[in-house]
């Protein structure tokens, strides 16, 4: 059974990722997001008052994490709770 059936096999039954889960998974989503905007558009946002900026940088940096990023963190939770339930033996209905 390959990584992605098992992953299939385990979904209908996941729960949803705890509150520490979901936090870390959106620190590792913002973190390097806001960081490449800052890079990125930092020259370009010099100079603007700090409100505006940052409602720039949140205007362009949320849908990057929320449509972008996270579908891929909460796959990859996925697959490793299958990839323990495999090698702990746990079997999936």
């Amino acid at each position: 059974m390959s990584a992605t059936e098992s992953a299939a096999t385990i979904a209908p039954q996941l729960p949803p990722p705890s509150t520490h889960q979901l936090a870390l998974m959106i620190w590792v989503a913002v973190f390097p997001t806001l960081t490449a905007l800052n890079l990125l558009l930092g020259p370009v946002l010099d100079g603007m008052p700090s409100v505006v900026r940052t409602l720039i940088l949140a205007t362009i940096a949320v849908p990057i994490v929320i449509y972008g990023i996270m579908p891929w963190l909460h796959r990859g939770r996925r697959a490793i709770i299958a990839r323990i339930a495999r090698r702990s033996g746990l079997r999936t209905q």
